[in-house]
Parts: structure tokens; C-alpha cells; sequence
């Protein structure tokens, strides 16, 4: 609420903003004249008191109670815990997804929906989740659904894009990453150095499996090998699954010898074939790169994406847009990003490892960045 109070000698009110409940107790005395005019401010409420999510319209009509395109925003890293960084909304990434999907499958006025892609993955199992709940949304509204590849879109990010029915990525998206990792490490020589000497009480040979507090056994090692390349085929598959004959041919081997095919290619000034394998290898490709391997249906933009959508719903072009966000969030064009980033170690230097509250996991995850291996944990 906005209180503007006249006082004498001043030549303009004084605007006092007052956010909160008010509780008044005993007898309030005021002396001169009190006016209030202008109009009501919105305070911005902490996350446990915020709102459910609400469709608020960004673009087109406003009017129209149907027909409505939604964008489902997916930033940052895909993990399931709450992040609680500074000036972040503490929101759990799995979660506040799910909720979004619940909105859409009991609003009958959205007919299209637009993933907004923008993340280099992360925890298998969070993705796992994520793409559980589109596959759901499908089988419940069977509404057109288009991912939109913004800056990243790798490993979980990527994965959750095949899900849609159509995949546009900006020409300068960065795709791909098909891939797993588990960031492991061996801390027994710097806790050697300085005399610190683990005593592990257990009961199970391999209950400490890879515990930085010493070096991995070949065997312990390959344990976690396997389970990394059982994610790996599982995203693979998706993949397979979803572009089908869009990838590229797996070519059988040539007959020819080594220096025969030097020969033919040096003859014919040809380049080395390409290896559909190389799709599969965790390396990343530009966006009009991953037209090409058939990663992705088209390069282009968010406003491409929505067009899509539309189109593939049978909507007008005027189409409703709108964003799914809580009251204290603010939703005032296609791009706004809710705030939620992890908490920065308050130590000067943060060892991957060495903080066992956030345990290590699998990742569908492009990782060039360091922060990423500790907030992911």
C-alpha cells in the first residue's frame, strides 16, 4: 500500500511504502491532515508465502480465454534440491517443473507449449524426472510441445529436448553433450600431507566405494564404469528414438585398405567420412552444426519457436503467450529468467569432494565449467 503524507513546509507529499500485514494494537493518535491518493503497490513476498504458479500473458491477445501458448523456462543447472543462493528464489528446479506440467495438464485454454531451453544439463535421475513429466503432458493433453535450445543446450538439456515434437536451437546454441560423468577424487595424499588418516568403521567391502579419502580400486572403478555406460546407452537410445532417420547413416566399414583409402581420398581431394559414432562421444556442436548431424529440426528463434507451436496447434498468430510464474516472480517478456543459482561456498577456495553434504551423482552434463562439479555436487 502507498501512504503519501502532507506534511507542513514541504512542498510534495512524502511517499511511505509499507509492505507486510499490519497488526495495530492499543490506541493510535495522529495530528494534522493524512491524505492518501495514488495507487496500490505490490510488495514482493518471500518464496514460502508466494503463490502457486499462474499463467501471466506476456504477448499477444489478452483477451482470448483459449488457445494460449505456454513457455515452460528451463534454466541453469537440472538438479532436485532447492537453490538458496543469494537473491535467488530458492526454488527446486524438479519441482517448480512438475508444478508447471500440473498447470498446463488442468488449463484447458493452453494448447501449445514451448520448452525454453537454457542449461548444460545435470543430475541423471533430475532429468530422468523432467522428461517423465513431458512424456506425461503428451499422453494426458496430446498438446504440440517445441523446445527452444537458447545459449546451452547439453547433456540433460538436450535429453529433455527430444522429447518435444519439434527442436529449434538458435544458430549459435551450443548442443549436444551426450554424455555421463561422475566427478570423483583422490584426496588420500593431500589429507596425508596433512596427517589426517581416515579410520573407516564398515561393514560391506564396497560401502566406501569411491571415497576420495582413498585411491579407487581397478575393480570399485569399474563398477562405476558400467553404471555410467547404462546411463549413457539409455540416453542414447532417447536419442535414437526420438530423431530416428534424421541422424546420420551407420555407414559399414570399408573394405578398402589404410593406404588405399589415402590414396582415393587424396586422388579425389575428399575429406575423411564422418563417424555417426562421434554424435555419442559427449562432444558439443554449434546450432546449425546440429541441423546438419540431425540433432536438432531447425536453427532459429524463441519467436520461431512459438510460431511453430502455434502453427502445429491450429492458433491464430495472435496467439496468447504466456509465461507460468509465483506472484513474486516477475514474467514482462519471453526471456525473463527466474532467479535460482546455488549458494557460492563461503570458503575461499571450495575442493570438490571434500563437502560430503552434497554428494556426488551421475551427470548428463557438459562440463567446461568448474562451479558446475561442486553445485552439482
Amino acid at each position: 500500500m502507498a501512504l503519501v503524507v502532507s506534511v507542513v513546509g514541504c512542498q510534495s507529499p512524502i511517499r511511505a511504502l509499507v509492505g507486510g500485514n499490519m497488526n495495530l494494537a492499543g490506541n493510535m493518535g495522529v495530528d494534522g491532515d493524512i491524505q492518501m491518493n495514488g495507487e496500490m503497490v505490490t510488495v514482493t513476498r518471500t518464496d514460502n508465502t508466494a503463490s502457486p504458479i499462474q499463467s501471466v500473458v506476456i504477448d499477444g491477445h489478452a483477451d482470448h480465454t483459449s488457445g494460449r501458448i505456454a513457455i515452460v523456462d528451463v534454466d541453469g543447472l537440472i538438479v532436485n534440491r532447492n537453490f538458496s543462493g543469494l537473491n535467488s528464489m530458492g526454488e527446486n528446479p524438479v519441482a517448480v517443473f512438475r508444478e508447471k506440467m500440473r498447470r498446463i495438464e488442468c488449463d484447458g485454454s493452453i494448447s501449445a507449449v514451448v520448452l525454453r531451453i537454457n542449461t548444460p544439463g545435470g543430475g541423471v535421475t533430475a532429468t530422468d524426472i523432467l522428461a517423465h513429466d513431458v512424456a506425461r503432458l503428451k499422453q494426458c493433453r496430446d498438446i504440440p510441445i517445441v523446445a527452444c535450445l537458447m545459449t546451452t543446450g547439453c547433456g540433460g538439456g538436450y535429453y529433455l529436448a527430444t522429447h518435444a515434437d519439434q527442436i529449434v536451437a538458435h544458430p549459435t546454441s551450443v548442443v549436444g553433450g551426450i554424455g555421463v560423468i561422475l566427478n570423483s577424487y583422490n584426496m588420500e595424499d593431500t589429507l596425508g600431507q596433512y596427517n589426517i588418516v581416515p579410520v573407516p568403521v564398515k561393514s560391506g567391502d564396497k560401502i566406501d566405494l569411491g571415497s576420495p579419502q582413498r585411491t579407487m580400486e581397478i575393480p570399485e572403478r569399474a563398477i562405476l564404469q558400467a553404471m555410467a555406460d547404462q546411463f549413457h546407452e539409455r540416453f542414447i537410445e532417447q536419442v535414437k528414438r526420438s530423431r530416428g532417420a534424421r541422424l546420420p547413416a551407420q555407414e559399414s566399414p570399408l573394405t578398402l585398405g589404410l593406404s588405399d583409402q589415402e590414396r582415393d581420398a587424396e586422388n579425389a581431394g575428399a575429406v575423411a567420412s564422418f563417424d555417426p559414432n562421434e554424435i555419442f562421444d559427449g562432444r558439443v556442436w554449434t546450432g546449425m552444426q546440429a541441423v546438419e548431424q540431425g540433432l536438432v529440426d531447425s536453427t532459429g528463434y524463441l519467436d520461431d519457436a512459438i510460431d511453430i507451436a502455434g502453427r502445429m496447434a491450429g492458433l491464430a498468430g495472435n496467439a496468447p503467450v504466456v509465461l507460468l510464474r509465483r506472484d513474486n516472480d516477475r514474467a514482462l517478456s519471453e526471456f525473463d529468467v527466474t532467479p535460482n543459482s546455488p549458494m557460492s561456498s563461503l570458503l575461499p577456495i571450495s575442493i570438490p569432494g571434500l563437502d560430503r553434504a552434497k554428494m556426488p551423482t551421475f551427470l548428463y552434463l557438459w562440463q567446461p565449467e568448474p562451479s558446475f562439479v561442486t553445485a552439482a555436487g
